[in-house]
């Protein structure tokens, strides 16, 4: 099927809320580019020999990581959804390089999307997965989440934070490190947690219950855990090109039989890129994703945030999507309105977006990509320094 992105975004899970011009060019390039790239034997002998230097890893999880399907990878790529990109003039794909005039528009593999059925058990909102052991050709219902690095508004994080000292010592064990967990603290080896993708409400599960809610035997389950940090790893590649790094990044597969195909929407929305900048002696972590727009609402819309997260409590507690109880309450006068983005923002996010796809394109060295990428991030700052709310910003991204 051919599938279209919109130039517009979301946040928090409400729905399409901004737009970014040529945001869709822009991240229909991106998912291509990576995507082609994914299926190619080379990307993978470097994240192989990447993984194979990378001195903070133990022995054991980097044999672990180098065999089975990162060696398969090495001969016959990754498979993913992905076929090809829509000339903007012609309509003509491009299943290999980019087309003369890209576009929006991107042709992939289409999967079936099961729901897992609800089930009320004294008073209780369950869900039933049973279903999904019997299908094929299906869209696995996990989101997994990769984790190069912990920061301040992981949720990781704030976990840790709610914590006594046993149960941290014992978390960070679990999670193999060997120091108390900061913000903005690079890991020793990436982590991986898995949500629910077809509940109302998006939460975190066990390892052991995402395998059994997952539709795949105990081997595939396994696989697509590797699939997620090696998918991670070829990514970070990418970016750290252009001067970012790669704090963390979701994954979604497909069941096609044996096989597990990356899919869904990977893009600068899809993961949580930074760099980290100064001004008038303080250190600053700038987003080059979808946070950037996540802090926007955050400092200058505190009362429609908190407005969200009541919505979304109560939603918790009803069993319902809190989409609904927000608009009732929109509707009613009770929560504020929807706010727009200030149109200096959106053309600082732009200028971002605009920086990465040319480097993409191969329209832009990486150097200079870097270096417009930085001049942004400092005009970002400098938009919150103006507007008042620099010790706002601060609060979140300070280092």
């Amino acid at each position: 099927m051919v599938t279209q992105t919109t130039a517009r975004g979301s946040v928090f899970d409400v729905g399409a809320l901004f737009e970014i011009a040529g945001h869709d060019v822009n991240r229909a390039v991106f998912r291509h580019v990576l995507y082609s790239r994914m299926g190619d034997p080379e990307v993978w002998k470097k994240v192989a020999d990447s993984i194979g230097k990378a001195a903070e890893l133990d022995d054991s999880y980097r044999d672990d990581l180098l065999e089975g399907v990162l060696e398969e990878c090495c001969v016959n790529g990754a498979r993913t959804h992905h076929e090809g990109m829509l000339d903007a003039e012609t309509g003509e794909v491009a299943h290999e390089g980019l087309p003369e005039n890209p576009s929006a528009f991107n042709l992939v593999r289409r999967y079936q999307i099961l729901k897992p059925d609800r089930c009320d058990f004294l008073g209780a909102h369950l869900f039933d997965y049973s279903k999904f052991s019997t299908e094929d050709k299906f869209v696995v219902p996990l989101e997994y989440i990769v984790r190069f690095g912990i920061t301040s508004a992981s949720s990781v994080f704030k976990k840790y934070l709610r914590m006594d000292g046993d149960a941290k010592k014992a978390f960070e064990h679990e999670l193999g490190v060997s120091k108390p967990l900061g913000a903005w603290q690079y890991l020793e080896k990436p982590i991986s947690d898995c949500t629910s993708k077809f509940e109302p409400e998006d939460r975190m599960v066990s390892k052991q219950e995402a395998l059994t809610m997952c539709g795949l035997n105990g081997e595939m389950f396994v696989k697509s855990g590797k699939m997620a940090v090696l998918g991670a790893w070829a990514v970070r590649q990418l970016v750290e090109e252009i001067g970012l790094l790669l704090w963390d990044i979701k994954w979604e597969f497909a069941r096609d039989g044996d096989d597990l195909v990356f899919v869904d929407t990977i893009d600068t929305d899809s993961f949580r890129a930074t760099m980290f900048l100064e001004v008038d002696g303080r250190r600053f972590v700038n987003h080059y994703n979808k946070q950037a727009m996540r802090d926007y609402y955050n400092i200058m819309h505190g009362d429609w945030i908190a407005a969200i997260n009541e919505a979304k409590a109560k939603g918790a507690t009803e069993g319902v999507a809190f989409t609904e109880i927000l608009k009732a309450g929109q509707d009613s006068g009770d929560y504020p309105g929807t706010p727009g983005v200030a149109d200096e923002f959106g053309a600082i996010q732009e200028r971002k977006m605009s920086a990465i796809r040319d480097y993409m394109l191969g329209d832009l060295p990486a150097e200079q990509a870097k270096a417009d990428l930085q001049a942004a991030g400092m005009e970002e700052i400098g938009f919150f320094q103006a507007a008042g709310k620099l010790e706002e910003f601060a609060r979140l991204n300070a280092v």
